[in-house]
């Protein structure tokens, strides 16, 4: 997935400035591609420059509200139905569970017991956006479920992994 994409999914479902879009990424997105406010405004740059977005409206300060042109659209779809989702093969975290022999037992441990906290506070995050989330009938809401629930189920098999690995190690 690129910010590129993402940014057009959220305006598919309607205009929005780059603040609404942050506060929309913060709630929504960022439990599977989070973005930065200056990572947000240089993508909404390039897209206008590209033709896959358009400025709608300007208000004061200049304040500009975004929204997608056909072109954009047409990218969104042939990105959602034509190209092929990157399947992520690489793993710092485990890559380093194979080397854990090399430390002590007790830091062994230690390191995948970091992994289940941290885990459990990455649920708690998106807990803290399922009301939110299930509160909408919008696209963004019906959807964003399917995908929050992914990320719940995620972090708990991460979480009981890391337990479980945790006392493996004698």
């Amino acid at each position: 997935m690129s910010l590129r994409h993402a940014v057009l999914g959220l305006l598919s479902e309607g205009p929005a400035s780059g603040y609404d879009l942050l506060k929309l990424f913060d709630v929504s997105l960022s439990n599977v591609w989070p973005a930065t406010q200056s990572q947000l405004y240089t993508e909404l740059g390039k897209l206008a420059d590209a033709g896959l977005v358009s400025v709608s409206a300007e208000g004061p300060r200049g304040r500009k509200e975004y929204a997608i042109t056909e072109e954009g659209t047409a990218e969104l779809r042939h990105w959602i139905t034509e190209v092929e989702p990157t399947q992520v093969r690489r793993s710092d975290l485990l890559l380093r569970v194979f080397f854990l022999a090399e430390i002590d037992p007790d830091q062994a441990r230690a390191f995948l017991s970091k992994i289940a906290d941290e885990a459990a506070k990455n649920r708690a995050d998106l807990e803290g956006i399922r009301g939110f989330v299930e509160a909408g009938s919008d696209n963004l809401s019906v959807y964003g479920r399917l995908a929050l629930e992914w990320g719940l189920r995620f972090t708990d098999t991460q979480r009981e992994w890391a337990e479980w690995a945790e006392k493996q190690i004698r």
